[in-house]
């Protein structure tokens, strides 16, 4: 069966707060959109993936999926409803997920058992059972509704597309908030399989506060270390944490041998399992001659956060009788933290020498060695 799977991603989401759509934020430092689109792309029965997004928003969608391939982005339209029936035609293939990107994680046991679903029925979605005690209010309780039988309807819904194109077809009411309401509406059936928790739908600042605890709880700590060294050669002035420091020589290196940023990065690499700088980066290739350290810690940032990690922590200790590293620290931190989009509280550099000996007591390079505290899903 050749699945399509269409997530929608135009709202504006304005209950979260603020003037970013809700889907464009991040969580765990990567956007909610990614999150959804990784989770549906991820599983072998969907061979494409569509985004719906409304007008004026592909350069911020471009943004969150960068380096995904193969995603096709859709305008959408005034009413949820209408963003659906465009996504629908661009569809291809025997069926159809209906996903909301504010719903960013997707189990793939629920993909599994949506298209399983399809063999019987033309449509089926994921749904859980109402647990609490119901009332009707008016500011005050009213009387108690009965909530045998009563579920929560969740996305992804998977339809065979030929059912869901028609269902809208004949569809004559106000728009519907899903597709299985459409569906149930021309008379075709549709399964309610098992849903699941990780499917909630992030509404309010709230819920973007129990994504976070939850996507937390699935993390474990991970450390890394990291040590770099360079020679004094040339003239100054020496690059130490982003940051050009005044000195009579500068350092001997294929970048531009930042040894504290060289350091961290290894320290990242080596926390997140992902080899060392050298893998990368290789000093073979003529397109790192004299390039700045700060796109080597950058994507030592990004591979992390793709994988659902989070940098805790990083601390780099430089080692050198020159320069002085002490009126530098505090922007040594600062360009730290914000190459890797931290709080500078999350960043320390500090520096010692060694009292005269060895390569840095003879004055003849500097060298650094950093710890990196970060959390990622077992696995990954």
């Amino acid at each position: 069966m050749a699945v399509t799977a269409l997530i929608v991603a135009a709202g504006q989401g304005s209950r979260v707060g603020g003037s970013t759509p809700k889907q464009f934020l991040t969580l765990g430092g990567k956007p909610v959109l990614r999150w959804a689109v990784e989770a549906l792309r991820g599983h072998p029965s969907v061979g494409s993936v569509n985004v719906v997004i409304g007008e004026g928003q592909q350069p911020a969608a471009e943004e969150a999926l960068e380096g995904l391939d193969g995603i096709r982005f859709v305008p959408g339209g005034q009413e949820r409803a209408d963003s659906v029936l465009a996504g629908l035609a661009s569809a291809e293939g025997d069926a159809i997920l209906v996903h909301d990107a504010a719903r960013p994680f997707c189990p793939p046991q629920v993909i599994d058992r949506l298209i399983g679903a399809l063999e019987f029925f033309e449509g089926a979605a994921p749904v859980l059972a109402v647990g609490d005690t119901l009332a009707r209010a008016d500011g005050e309780l009213r009387d108690p509704v009965d909530r045998s039988g009563l579920v929560r309807i969740q996305t992804p819904q998977a339809f065979r597309l030929p059912a869901l194109r028609d269902a809208y077809a004949r569809w004559s009411g106000a728009s519907p908030t899903d597709e299985t309401t459409v569906v149930r509406a021309a008379g075709m059936r549709v399964a309610a399989i098992d849903g699941d928790i990780a499917l909630e739908k992030l509404t309010t600042a709230a819920d973007f506060e129990r994504a976070e605890a939850m996507l937390a709880a699935r993390l474990v700590a991970r450390t890394g270390m990291g040590f770099d060294v360079h020679a004094f050669a040339g003239d100054g002035p020496v690059m130490l944490g982003g940051i050009a420091v005044p000195h009579a020589r500068g350092l001997a290196g294929h970048s531009d041998a930042d040894v504290v940023l060289h350091a961290i990065t290894d320290a990242l690499l080596g926390a997140a399992g992902l080899g060392d700088i050298g893998e990368h980066f290789p000093p073979s290739e003529a397109r790192w001659r004299g390039a700045s350290s700060d796109l080597f810690l950058g994507h030592a940032a990004k591979l992390i956060r793709d994988r659902g990690g989070l940098i805790d922590h990083v601390d780099c200790t430089v080692i050198c009788e020159e320069p002085k590293v002490g009126p530098h620290r505090s922007a040594m931190r600062e360009r730290v933290a914000n190459i890797l989009d931290l709080s500078i509280e999350q960043v320390s550099i500090k520096a010692t020498t060694t009292e005269g000996l060895g390569f840095t007591g003879r004055r003849e390079g500097v060298a650094a060695q950093a710890v990196a505290s970060i959390r990622m899903e077992i696995g990954r």
